[in-house]
């Protein structure tokens, strides 16, 4: 396969050769063998091979977020990603980018993530000013957590098609 053969849109959606991909357990193997280079390149390392991929903005998008409250009573900020995993929202990486888009970083820190529209209302309902009149946090389990401008659009999303 060639670079451009395989392309992720804004909204995470994957294309073959101008093709949408909607095969769960295909796309499942390419996230399963994901990974970034440290120029921030994307490709999938399968079996011996690499292919490049174009990514318009993040590999993986945020599609929904909610509230997991444990027996004990701490909260826990889920979110469900386009790979249809759920993980944990490190709250401590969101980061607002380009066009007021949010990301976060998942994976154990190894991607960025970007939010949907439907995925930051969600998230909004956490959101409160924080000082400043352009600064916010996220407040959940008692604890308030920035949200970081992006200066640079390269580590938490933003448009950069390789």
């Amino acid at each position: 396969m060639n670079e451009n053969d395989i392309r992720i849109d804004k909204d995470g959606i994957w294309y073959y050769r101008g093709a949408h991909m909607f095969r769960k357990d295909i796309l499942c193997i390419f996230f399963e063998h994901l990974k970034r280079d440290d120029s921030g390149r994307y490709f999938i390392e399968l079996n011996g091979e690499i292919c490049g991929l174009e990514v318009e903005d993040t590999a993986f998008v945020v599609t929904a977020v909610c509230k997991i409250q444990d027996a004990c009573g701490s909260e826990t900020l889920e979110i469900l990603l386009s790979d249809d995993r759920k993980e944990a929202l490190d709250a401590g990486t969101l980061a607002v980018g380009k066009d007021n888009v949010l990301y976060c970083r998942v994976k154990n820190n190894r991607f960025p993530a970007r939010f949907t529209r439907k995925s930051y209302y969600q998230l909004a309902e956490f959101i409160e000013p924080d000082g400043d009149e352009n600064e916010f946090c996220v407040v959940f389990d008692g604890r308030k957590y920035p949200i970081a401008l992006a200066s640079h659009n390269h580590d938490n999303g933003g448009n950069h098609v390789r």
